[in-house]
């Protein structure tokens, strides 16, 4: 009986498991509009590094205090920071990484519906995909867009060099259907092409199976600390998943855009004047009439003619 009560103590003094959040349909356009149209390889990275929200802002703070290290440079360099390797992936794209660690609730979001809905997540792409596709906004000259079956690719022209397109959610997929779920505004950005080597991406997505698969080991990592295996992939089971918060719908009127934060003030210094010594006037000689102002001259001008005027009539008295 003793044994039963304890268990019972236990089970209620146990913290109660925060139960993983269901996204509904109309969520998961929202959360997946701005990535959807993103190259299969990086795509799989991004949504797999939105499981791990605490490494991106401190990878993202990293981009912005070594924005001379671009492409794989900057992978590489960062080899020893204890972050998941989607995520290092992502420091050769740091507008990516920018915008993800700009929307800390989206990224949050993305990575619990990742992880509890995968499936979902991935058929919810491809409608987005069919949906840009119909509106003729799906094809251009960096991707190359293959039809495999039902399911829609997308992969770059050039393997080695990636763009990261930018569009317009609201626009690309033949405007928006779901007014109280709009997606997450980013601040534009000029699509560049980076360049990685062949076996830069070690993730892909099988849409056959409805999940993201790794292909390979990732290679900017130190083999003792690499836990992610070729196969289906696994959330790290050592590391922490995105904390499960409470939904709160903002009203639209309320949503503000996500916009660049204004770089310092540049003081401007006004130029120096020349410093040049105060010259004190003359000072008059004994007997020198003062010098007199021009404008006084100019008022004893005026009054020369009634002068003489005055000086006619005396003469004509005397």
């Amino acid at each position: 009986m003793a044994i039963v009560l304890l268990g019972v103590l236990a089970f209620f003094q146990a913290p109660v498991q925060a139960q993983a959040r269901y996204y509904n349909q109309a969520e998961l356009d929202a959360l997946l509009a701005p990535i959807a149209l993103y190259p299969d390889p990086l795509l799989s990275q991004v949504l797999m590094a939105a499981t791990y929200p605490e490494d991106v802002r401190a990878a993202a703070a990293w981009s912005r205090a070594n924005p001379h290290l671009t492409g794989e440079d900057a992978v590489h360099a960062a080899q020893d920071q204890p972050w998941d390797p989607s995520v290092k992936s992502l420091l050769a794209f740091p507008e990516v990484l920018a915008r993800m660690d700009e929307s800390p609730q989206w990224m949050t979001d993305l990575g619990q519906a990742f992880l509890a809905q995968e499936p979902h997540v991935m058929e919810t792409v491809q409608g987005l995909r069919r949906r840009a596709q119909a509106s003729g906004y799906l094809q251009n000259d960096q991707t190359s867009v293959r039809q495999e079956g039902t399911y829609i690719a997308i992969y770059p022209v050039r393997p080695q060099f990636i763009y990261v397109p930018y569009y317009d959610p609201l626009v690309v997929y033949g405007g928006w259907w779901w007014p109280a779920y709009r997606p997450v505004y980013w601040r534009p950005w000029r699509p560049a092409p980076v360049f990685v080597s062949a076996t830069f991406f070690f993730g892909a997505v099988d849409w056959h199976r409805r999940h993201v698969t790794v292909v390979r080991q990732p290679k900017f990592v130190q083999a003792d600390r690499v836990h992610v295996s070729p196969g289906r992939w696994r959330h790290a089971t050592n590391r922490p998943a995105p904390s499960v918060r409470p939904h709160a719908a903002v009203p639209e009127a309320k949503r503000q855009p996500i916009v660049r934060s204004l770089p310092p003030a540049v003081r401007v210094e006004s130029p120096r004047r020349e410093h040049r010594p105060v010259q004190s006037a003359p000072r008059p000689q004994p007997g020198a009439q003062p010098e007199r102002r021009a404008d006084h001259r100019r008022a004893e001008k005026r009054q020369q003619p009634g002068r003489r005027e005055a000086h006619s009539r005396r003469d004509r008295r005397g």
